[in-house]
């Protein structure tokens, strides 16, 4: 079990104790009202902290607006200007994801550090593959594992260099197995908590996959603190994506759905009941599992162990728990009767 060094983002902790899902805000930072909304929808979806960009002074007005509203800590994005870190930690904010080694001079690195210090402010250091230093892309010939490890402890050292340990680190890149060995051997070098992504991961269908192997990966290696799923697409997305990975490995909560890839036995719909009890029980906060079978032959002896299920007949199906019939439905009742025996449970 790695030990994690103890580090607080607003309300979290971040000790390896639990896994916290992120996401970030893609609504233009000038548009202060879609940002809070968009906030809004994330933290009722289930993010446990949203990241914002601060890519100017005008848009620090975003983070008195969104931390009015939410009930999440807050995370400012933000690069070189050494002078937004200050702004963002004098408007409330809850973490500063920058780099200390891109912002100039160790007179700005301290300045930064001074307000973070002052007002219990973690710093994150995000190393990505795709914009490594220049003296390391030589000496590596590309981003390697190494590379990566060796810039974010160059940052890490920089920070402690001000007697400055409140840092979380993330190696993200596009390349999945880059990542997850960028992880394992940064997790052997340091004990600071680690956010976990897969940068630049594409579309949902795309992205998902590539998240689930990489993030899935570490989490079941007992590595990461808190988790992204980057996907070009709406962020809520990616906290559901983000959720199903951790009760994919045992690690979240709210209902577990099994289904049969139903075969020649099938005679209902199987593929759509699926999807709609997914759908239906998408926000359900009950700790469940939940199976969808095509036929009574193998559907319940094969889901014995589910707490609620239904099997499919000829029209009709057959409603289980724990291994053990209910009754009968017809095939047009098998969602909403399902759903009822949920609602009981």
């Amino acid at each position: 079990m790695r030990k994690v060094h103890s580090v607080k983002v607003g309300s979290c902790t971040l000790d390896g104790k639990k896994i916290y899902i992120q996401s970030m805000l893609n609504i233009p930072a000038e548009d202060i009202e879609g940002s809070v909304k968009q906030a809004m929808e994330l933290e009722a979806a289930g993010c446990e902290i949203v990241r914002a960009a601060i890519p100017n002074m005008e848009a620090v007005r975003l983070i008195p607006a969104i931390k009015e509203k939410i009930n999440i800590p807050l995370v400012a994005d933000i690069h070189f200007d050494y002078r937004l870190a200050i702004a963002a930690a004098e408007a409330g904010i809850d973490k500063i994801r920058i780099n200390p080694g891109n912002i100039g001079s160790m007179d700005k690195v301290k300045a930064v550090v001074k307000a973070c210090k002052e007002r219990n402010i973690p710093i994150r250091i995000g190393v990505n593959g795709g914009s490594l230093e220049k003296d390391l892309l030589e000496q590596y010939g590309r981003p390697v594992p190494e590379a990566l490890v060796e810039s974010a402890m160059r940052h890490v050292r920089i920070l402690e260099q001000c007697d400055f340990e409140d840092i979380v680190i993330s190696l993200k890149s596009s390349d999945v197995p880059t990542m997850i060995n960028a992880y394992r051997l940064l997790a052997e070098q340091c004990s600071y908590p680690l956010h976990l992504g897969v940068t630049e991961a594409g579309t949902q269908r795309m992205g998902i996959i590539k998240s689930a192997v990489g993030i899935g990966s570490l989490l079941c290696d007992g590595i990461g603190e808190t988790i992204r799923v980057s996907l070009t697409d709406d962020p809520v997305n990616e906290i559901y994506a983000a959720k199903d990975i951790l009760k994919a490995i045992g690690k979240g909560s709210g209902v577990r759905i099994v289904s049969c890839p139903t075969c020649g036995r099938t005679k209902i719909d199987l593929i759509s009941l699926a999807k709609q009890v997914e759908e239906a029980t998408r926000d359900i906060d009950k700790d469940i599992t939940v199976a969808v079978m095509g036929c009574v032959v193998n559907g319940i002896g094969e889901s014995g162990n589910a707490d609620i299920g239904i099997a499919g007949g000829d029209g009709c199906a057959v409603l289980f728990a724990k291994g053990q019939r209910i009754r009968k439905v017809d095939e047009s009742e098998a969602l909403s009767a399902l759903l009822a025996e949920i609602d009981k449970l």
